[in-house]
């Protein structure tokens, strides 16, 4: 016939209670001892009997190490825990104050904007008048600065081009004085022509004097046609 399951509950008879705390505990102290070789795992084990009796068993290492192990280990855990809510308590709280700002934030933008005016009283609504009242006066300031700034600046680039034209101008005026000191070439031309009337002249006049009906110009001499008023005075 098996063994039937047992079922966990205080056993009500001394004796047999007694027995059992003894045969259970040297399984457990024999559970103890081989975990701790098998997986070289550092066990302490505490029993106290219902007499007050201690029983206990330590791996290699001393029960105060395993112990004091045992503490180190709760309190670091403990500070973790801790840290952990007090971390995510305080973002809550941040997370709360940065929505309350924005939403003032939103609330004070519509009130400039001229929107949402009802729900103010007459003080903060003459508070707000003031307030944008300095706003525009630092506006029209930084705006006339920005003009001052824009019209130096074009002062200064039209004095830099005036500056070049009277330098293009000087360039010029030494250019036409350049030109007016050498002689036109015209001139030099019409400097030249009384000579050349004169040999046309006398070409002319011989050619009368050869013939009086024809002026026969002599070879490699250009035949020239003289005026009437230029023939009349050779033929007087």
């Amino acid at each position: 016939m098996g063994r039937g399951r047992v079922t966990l509950k205080r056993i009500e008879n001394k004796i047999n209670r007694q027995v059992t705390f003894s045969k259970r505990r040297s399984g457990l102290l024999k559970k103890a001892h081989e975990i701790s070789v098998l997986c070289d795992a550092d066990v302490g084990l505490i029993i106290f009997s219902t007499k007050g009796k201690l029983c206990e068993f330590a791996s290699d290492a001393s029960m105060e190490s395993i112990l004091e192990r045992y503490e180190r280990h709760s309190y670091e855990e403990r500070n973790n825990t801790t840290t952990d809510e007090e971390s995510i308590g305080k973002w809550t709280l941040e997370h709360a104050k940065l929505k309350s700002r924005i939403e003032l934030l939103q609330k004070t933008q519509s009130h400039v904007m001229g929107e949402d005016l009802d729900s103010l009283s007459l003080k903060e609504l003459q508070n707000l008048e003031h307030q944008m009242d300095t706003s525009i006066k630092h506006i029209r300031l930084r705006k006339n600065q920005l003009m001052t700034e824009t019209i130096s600046m074009l002062q200064k680039k039209e004095k830099a081009l005036q500056n070049q034209n009277n330098t293009l101008s000087k360039k010029i005026i030494e250019v036409e004085k350049e030109q007016s000191q050498q002689p036109p070439v015209e001139q030099q031309n019409n400097d030249n022509m009384p000579s050349l009337h004169f040999s046309t002249f006398i070409t002319t006049c011989e050619g009368r004097i050869d013939g009086p009906e024809k002026a026969i110009p002599r070879k490699g001499q250009p035949s020239i046609v003289l005026p009437p008023w230029m023939l009349q005075h050779i033929n007087q």
